[in-house]
């Protein structure tokens, strides 16, 4: 064990890959020499060479095009569009052709292809830097979604989406590549959840498995569906609220580890959503709809979704837009308080 920040973590998973596989291999835009816009492959083109680890021009389509004829091909690709916020001209190839191919080839084909973006806020990236679209592929039949909170689970859920035989979206959460920061601000100082900005992750080969949630906080009064940056804000949240609080950090988006929600939930009888992404049609809204369907009967207060605001992301007003450990604690206090 050593410790790690999320963006080591996530390069020693595509290192372990890359030395375990010679049929993965990495390539997207300043992946190659420079080592990503983030540092997250870096020394992997000198370790494996251009063949393996190598720059791609400046058109996500033709990357996620080339990366799905690879995979169908029988490689392991695993793509880094530099940001979330600019699948957008990717998005075609991913649903109409990555999400298909199983199902279209009757199984005859698979594409085990992995799409790494950044997401989210913190950078004060503005518009086009800080979208968190992970609604938008939950959406798509074929195609699977993970978003770590933590440099442990970065690396295990890394590994295993690389070895999965489908596609995989994997998100991971700009503000938590150096350490996780609260989501709050008084005047100008920022407060820090954790004493370093990394965790214990060991150094070997292991991996997670995809669609198991973690409980990172047991409690018995409400529970807390979160995942990414939002975890952390849960934890910090709960602490604020003087709640007992369960927080379950969902870590797979799809599939989702329903049972572990329906568990906690038919145990608490409360439910609280959070996520970055802009509320009207986010990923809260199936949760909601999966406790509804699943816990009806057990729930003694109307879920309460805690998200970012239906307005483009805003450059100096982030801040104002996050779902801050405030805004989070007062939902938990509003279901603890309905009859």
């Amino acid at each position: 064990m050593t410790t790690m920040t999320m963006i080591q973590a996530l390069n020693s998973a595509m290192d372990i890959s890359m030395e375990r596989d010679p049929n993965v291999l990495t390539f997207g835009e300043d992946v190659g020499y420079f080592g990503g816009v983030f540092r997250v492959t870096e020394h992997l083109q000198k370790k494996y060479g251009a063949k393996r680890c190598f720059d791609a021009p400046i058109n996500e389509s033709g990357i996620a095009g080339a990366a799905i004829g690879m995979a169908v091909y029988g490689l392991r690709p695993v793509i880094e569009i530099q940001f979330a916020d600019y699948m957008y001209p990717a998005y075609d190839q991913l649903v109409s052709e990555a999400a298909r191919i199983r199902y279209r080839s009757a199984a005859e084909f698979t594409v085990p292809l992995t799409v790494r973006m950044p997401t989210g806020g913190g950078i004060r990236g503005g518009q086009t830097h800080s979208q968190s679209p992970e609604a938008l592929f939950t959406h798509v039949a074929g195609l699977k979604t993970v978003i770590p909170s933590t440099p442990y689970d970065a690396k295990g859920l890394l590994i295993s989406a690389i070895e999965d035989d489908d596609p995989v979206i994997f998100l991971e959460p700009k503000r938590l590549y150096n350490g996780p920061f609260a989501a709050r601000r008084d005047g100008e100082a920022v407060q820090k959840w954790s004493d370093h900005p990394g965790g214990d992750v060991p150094t070997d080969y292991y991996k997670i498995p995809l669609g198991k949630a973690n409980v990172v906080r047991e409690g018995n009064d409400v529970t807390v569906l979160a995942y990414g940056t939002l975890v952390h804000v849960a934890v910090a949240a709960a602490e604020m609220a003087g709640v007992d609080a369960e927080v379950i950090d969902l870590r797979t988006l799809v599939p989702v580890d329903i049972e572990a929600i329906v568990k906690s939930v038919s145990k608490t009888g409360r439910c609280v959503i959070a996520h970055e992404a802009t509320r009207t049609s986010g990923y809260g809204a199936e949760l909601s709809a999966l406790v509804q369907e699943h816990c009806f009967y057990q729930l003694e207060a109307p879920i309460e979704r805690v998200t970012g605001y239906d307005t483009p992301y805003p450059h100096s007003l982030e801040w104002e837009y996050f779902p801050t450990a405030p805004r989070v604690a007062k939902a938990m206090r509003r279901v603890m308080e309905a009859a």
